[in-house]
């Protein structure tokens, strides 16, 4: 196996609701390797969400390490944080989160301009190519279609070159058929040498990936590389009324 980019250990995340104690990560374990994809899936309040959010440094831990890409992310000041995010991870959120009145090619640009790096608008416009997404370049979110919009996250998502790609229920607000072209996209990416790690509460979403991380109460419940004997499993246990294709693995 490659060397971890997500080393985690005995990470805990505790909130307080008024008198009562959420412990919405109970001692995780968890180590990712540089070009794996890994779906992390779980109900509702398993603690999958919070996981994420960790992983990606928009929140600390209660407890824990957690060294990315070599750095031991969990020690860092709020400002070594914002780099970290901004140079190596990727976001892809359900909502896409794109800015409206902007155009998709400077939506996509928006972690360069924070970088201060140069060639903004060229860089922006070869990570849109590389989504298939070129053409609409100059089209606001407005005027684009919900599989469109979730191509242009992604490449906002690419347009840094991080080592990491971080995608929350990414076809949570699409219809099936859009949904299995944003899988396929993973798939290229993955292919590519891309590390992804996918949250989703559907079962054939997860059945993607080559890996498969089951989060109950805050905890790892399973975690185990996905055969055949799995993805049927998954499959069977879809949540959504529709069937995603099979994924390779």
């Amino acid at each position: 196996m490659n060397d971890p980019i997500i080393s985690i250990r005995g990470m805990t995340k505790h909130y307080r609701m008024g008198d009562t104690v959420v412990h919405a990560l109970d001692g995780v374990d968890l180590n990712v390797a540089r070009g794996e994809f890994v779906s992390i899936t779980g109900a509702s309040g398993s603690g999958k969400s919070t996981l994420m959010h960790l992983i990606g440094c928009l929140d600390r831990p209660t407890a824990g390490s957690y060294v990315l890409a070599g750095q031991q992310v969990d020690r860092m000041s709020d400002r070594q944080l914002a780099r970290v995010r901004n140079r190596s991870i990727g976001f892809v959120f359900q909502t896409f989160n794109l800015i409206n009145r902007t155009t998709a090619v400077d939506n996509v640009a928006v972690p360069l301009i924070y970088a201060r790096a140069r060639g903004t608008r060229a860089r922006a416009m070869q990570a849109l190519r590389r989504v298939g997404l070129e053409h609409r370049a100059h089209h606001r979110p407005s005027e684009l279609s919900g599989g469109e919009r979730q191509r242009v996250a992604i490449a906002r998502a690419l347009v840094n070159n991080p080592p990491l790609l971080l995608a929350d229920e990414p076809t949570g607000n699409l219809d099936s058929r859009t949904g299995e072209q944003i899988l396929e996209l993973f798939h290229e990416l993955h292919a590519a040498g891309v590390t992804i790690c996918l949250v989703t509460h559907e079962m054939a979403v997860a059945a993607q990936a080559d890996r498969v991380v089951r989060m109950r109460d805050g905890r790892i419940l399973e975690d185990r590389p996905v055969d055949e004997e799995l993805r049927a499993q998954l499959l069977s246990e879809r949540t959504g009324a529709e069937k995603l294709r099979p994924g390779r693995g």
